[in-house]
């Protein structure tokens, strides 16, 4: 029987040769690009959740600065940083000093006697003047810096955040982080204490702002995917809008500033899509997790009621796609304690499981956070905040965690900018005295205002032809994005009726692409109470494309499908064929039934 975790390396292993092979038939030349979009399509250092590593160099050459402004020469300090911004695409954490075992730091024990101190070991006084000199010379590039943290006494050290502001919104880097967890957990109060800066009052009022339909209000669960947006200026500070008291206790308070004033302040966004805890609209939930390519999944658990419903519905799918994840345990300030510490068991149990196989960390200082950030991904660390939406206890650690995230556009093994143009369109809107309008994610390529484009496959297989009029980037007008970004595109005279989620947009040439009906996938069912043969239908989830689909024919010795079993399965959309390509992830469900898999050939 194939384990899950032998399984998932076998997917990345297939998805890296098919996007090889596929980006050596497709590679284009492009020139006269910025620095941050030339740096981000040919290097692999830095960058995303699931490939970031680390530039071998970095500490070398933070010695070396650090030398400089100690000693005097400002100069070569200066052209040091400006090489060292340039390489981490306008962003670093410098760090001053010693730096603490990750070890001893994690498991929350004292530091101060603990063994495996790296760095070179300064006083007080020098970390101080390094702080002064690092604020001088940046300055004078342009960056801005903000004191992440400092402790002094037995072993002085510091850590600062070095950040260029971006030329326009068209380059503000972008996290995308997926919120899940049962019902009553607390997503959307979280979300609305996050990104409006004001406490809850302990009965949902911040969570009122973000629902967006009738029912919603009524009944206060979310059943739709809704999106919030967080901006951090080049020091870190939240750019949260300004409200206005309603008159009376009911009365919801008012923002001033709009999406497009927030992206405008910032240097780096946090989108968040707030998705369904509700059994009911666990397909919604699915589409927005397979859709919305989430650099990290943030998993929301009660402390008050535990890890129970969906909320393991949630964390296993989370774990089949092969996505970062973050807890927050929420409700402490309501929470007695031995329950709150039960709460917290019950999750370490679940992370440690063999089908988890995560380190949990409990998040307790900056220090933590800083160090969580930038590799929780890759080393298969789950970071687990406390949080309190009504004392605010914890929201600290867990935007400074934000901030630090490295953007989802910089994995660059996931969106290539030298590649054709593809973007999946996963919202579809008709907006008044401008028509049509689609969003949705640059899977590759570039694109800008007045492109000729192709949008398909419709119910035939075929695409049909038109003009980008306008395009917009969290509500604020761009004229062009790039691999990686996600953005809204308004279509020139095209009907409301003609676009649907799951279709693709590419530019205009004389081989459009095709539409595939029939697809081979290696697959794994996690999940099966009988047996699963020719002819049996579930529902599939291929990154924005969601349909039925029907099994034609397995290639499996007994001729059946079970719990555990593997096996290469031929499918068949049931509605209309859709674009797919070798290599991309799939998750197929019915009921309880879920399967996961990787698309292995294209029948045509």
């Amino acid at each position: 029987m194939t384990t899950l975790r032998d399984f998932q390396a076998e997917i990345q292993q297939a998805q890296s040769r098919a996007l090889t092979k596929q980006r050596a038939q497709g590679a284009t030349v492009e020139t006269n690009v910025d620095w941050r979009s030339a740096d981000r399509a040919t290097t692999s250092a830095g960058g995303s959740l699931q490939s970031q590593t680390v530039d071998a160099t970095s500490s070398v050459e933070e010695d070396d600065i650090l030398n400089f402004l100690l000693g005097g020469d400002y100069e070569s300090a200066r052209n040091s940083l400006a090489s060292l911004l340039t390489r981490q695409r306008g962003e670093y954490i410098f760090r001053i000093g010693v730096r603490s075992p990750t070890s001893t730091l994690f498991s929350g024990e004292p530091l101060d006697n603990a063994s495996g101190w790296t760095g070179v070991s300064l006083t007080e006084d020098h970390i101080g003047n390094a702080i002064l000199g690092v604020e001088k010379v940046v300055e004078e590039i342009g960056a801005k810096v903000s004191v992440l943290f400092r402790a002094d006494g037995l072993h002085p050290r510091a850590a600062i955040l070095l950040r260029l502001p971006p030329l326009d919104i068209a380059l503000t880097p972008e996290v995308r982080c997926a919120v899940v967890g049962n019902v009553d957990s607390g997503k959307s109060t979280t979300l609305g204490v996050l990104t409006r800066g004001t406490l809850d009052d302990g009965r949902g009022r911040a969570r009122v702002a973000l629902f967006r339909h009738k029912h919603e209000l009524e009944t206060g669960r979310t059943s739709s995917v809704g999106m919030e947006i967080l901006g951090f200026t080049a020091s870190g500070i939240p750019v949260l809008p300004g409200r206005i008291e309603g008159q009376g206790p009911g009365t919801v308070r008012i923002d001033r500033l709009g999406w497009e004033d927030i992206a405008a302040q910032s240097a780096k966004i946090i989108s968040f899509s707030d998705l369904a805890g509700h059994e009911r609209y666990l397909k919604t939930t699915l589409y927005g997790l397979t859709s919305g390519a989430p650099s990290c999944v943030i998993l929301m658990v009660g402390g008050n009621a535990g890890f129970i419903g969906m909320s393991k519905e949630h964390l296993a799918i989370t774990l089949a796609l092969n996505v970062p994840v973050i807890v927050c345990v929420t409700k402490i300030d309501m929470t007695p304690p031995n329950v709150l510490s039960e709460t917290l068991k019950q999750v370490t149990k679940v992370l440690k499981s063999p089908g988890c196989r995560k380190t949990p960390v409990l998040v307790k200082s900056t220090e933590i956070v800083i160090e969580l950030a930038q590799i929780f991904a890759q080393n298969k660390i789950c970071p687990i905040f406390k949080l309190s939406n009504v004392t605010g206890e914890g929201l600290d650690y867990l935007r400074t965690f934000l901030n630090l995230l490295p953007p989802s556009e910089h994995d660059s093994e996931a969106f290539a900018v030298d590649q054709p143009l593809e973007y999946s369109i996963t919202e579809v809107w008709s907006v008044p005295y401008v028509g049509t309008v689609v969003n949705g994610i640059l899977n590759s390529g570039r694109v800008k205002t007045g492109d000729a484009i192709l949008f398909g496959p419709d119910a035939n297989g075929h695409f049909q032809s038109t003009v980008i009029r306008s395009m917009q980037r969290k509500r604020a007008d761009v004229f062009s994005a790039e691999a990686g970004q996600c953005v809204s595109l308004a279509l020139k005279r095209v009907k409301r009726v003609s676009v649907r989620k799951g279709m693709v947009i590419v530019h205009k040439s004389d081989a459009p692409p095709g539409a595939t009906r029939r697809f081979e996938g290696q697959v794994l069912v996690l999940y099966h109470n009988t047996t699963m043969q020719p002819n049996y239908q579930a529902m599939l989830h291929c990154g924005a494309v969601r349909q039925t689909v029907r099994i034609v024919s397995l290639d499996h010795p007994q001729g059946v499908l079970r719990t555990g079993d593997r096996a290469t399965v031929e499918f068949e959309f049931i509605s209309r064929p859709e674009f797919i390509k070798v290599g991309m992830k799939l998750l197929f469900r019915e009921g309880k039934t879920k399967g996961l898999g990787v698309i292995t050939r294209l029948l045509g």
